[in-house]
């Protein structure tokens, strides 16, 4: 039996809205990476200034 045209649009729709909803969780998951490898060069950088400020302190 062949679907009928509403039912076909019907899985077309849930199949572009189940694929909207993972690009969408892809992406928030890469913007959260982004952040987390931010911070965490940032943190070093400053730990790498502290560092480089006391060996500069040293006689």
């Amino acid at each position: 039996m062949l679907p009928t045209a509403k039912r076909l649009a019907d899985y077309g729709y849930r199949g572009f809205s189940a694929s909207m909803m993972l690009l969408t969780l892809y992406g928030g998951y890469l913007c959260t990476m982004r952040g987390y490898r931010y911070m965490n060069k940032q943190k070093d950088l400053q730990i790498a200034a502290e560092n480089q400020d006391l060996e500069s302190l040293k006689p």
